[in-house]
């Protein structure tokens, strides 16, 4: 494949994010982590290859990711834990949404309800 027809390469492994389900610069816009004017010019990562955020994904479908040491969800402030978790599984599940539809989804529609601007 000629580099122009691939897709995003995940900055850690290399290889070519095949698409929205795991993508971990798809999962900060949809939780309003980024703004639209930055998503070109983000590093994007697969899910799986930034744990310390996949570790807050607790969904059916998802394997659960264990990170070793300090980042430890088990070592962090528990409200904080459970606010992460809601807020990143929630985007998950938007992201699976979007790849059954996004050929017919504005960008400006791919976040969260509450992090899209008022039009």
């Amino acid at each position: 494949m000629a580099k122009c027809d691939q897709g995003y390469l995940c900055e850690v492994c290399g290889e070519e994010v095949e698409n929205i389900r795991e993508s971990d610069l798809y999962l900060r816009f949809v939780t309003g982590q980024i703004s639209s004017q930055k998503l070109l010019g983000s590093p994007e990562r697969h899910l799986l290859c930034n744990p310390v955020v996949a570790q807050f994904i607790v969904a059916d479908g998802f394997s659960p990711v264990i990170v070793d040491g300090p980042f430890n969800k088990a070592e962090l402030d528990a409200a904080y834990v459970a606010e992460q978790e809601e807020l990143l599984t929630k985007g998950w599940h938007r992201l699976q949404e979007l790849y059954e539809i996004s050929s017919a989804t504005p960008l400006a529609d791919y976040p969260l309800p509450e992090f899209r601007l008022a039009k």
